[in-house]
């Protein structure tokens, strides 16, 4: 298997962490690329219109994308419970998977808009919209990672380590820690968990 990599794509470091999770790290060959809104990587364009990582090639050459698909696909190549089979643990994992990307397609539209839009374009009110996204999202994940969630390891809890982690990378400064205690615990906790540790997000 293959993936179109980004050290600092915190899409590809949910699908690396599911396969850490699953214990099919090993198995995936990183590509390097260089995915760009503006500069596409026409390499990644020529198997993924997109031009977007994570680009996942499997063993027989199909290609999967975007994240979500590539974790679905993993979880059942590695027979895990990831991604749970029915019931309201399903609907709950999928759902706070949602939400996690959400905020963490949010900061990547402010990131964009902060590092590689012209300053006399850049538009301050777009970013508070979007980050205010984040806050939102933040804060109903304070109210609800409690009891038995706090414990569970599934995809919408991974995909909100990896959402927690690109703040920290991207926004150092913007304490999303502040007020919200037990999300602040919670992911002191996840974070020494070796599939974080592992693919923590770099330049």
């Amino acid at each position: 298997m293959k993936i179109y990599f980004s050290p600092a794509s915190p899409f590809v470091r949910k699908c690396m962490v599911v396969a850490h999770e699953l214990g099919l790290e090993s198995r995936i060959e990183k590509l390097p690329s260089a995915a760009a809104p503006v500069n596409r990587d026409r390499k990644i364009i020529s198997s993924n219109p997109l031009g977007q990582v994570p680009t996942f090639f499997t063993d027989d050459g199909q290609v999967l994308y975007d994240s979500r698909v590539v974790c679905e696909y993993l979880n059942e190549l590695g027979d895990g419970d990831l991604i749970p089979r029915e019931g309201s643990r399903r609907w709950l994992a999928l759902t706070e998977q949602s939400l996690a990307d959400g905020i963490l397609d949010a900061a990547l539209l402010s990131r964009y808009e902060q590092a590689l839009r012209p300053p006399e374009f850049r538009w301050e009110s777009w970013v508070g919209g979007q980050m205010d996204k984040a806050k939102c999202g933040l804060d109903h994940f304070e109210a609800g990672m409690a009891g038995a969630r706090a414990q569970a390891i599934d995809i919408g809890t991974l995909t909100l380590a990896c959402a927690l982690g690109y703040l920290d990378f991207r926004f150092a400064d913007y304490g999303w820690r502040d007020g919200r205690p037990v999300l602040a615990a919670w992911f002191k906790e996840m974070s020494e968990r070796p599939s974080i540790r592992a693919t923590a997000p770099h330049a």
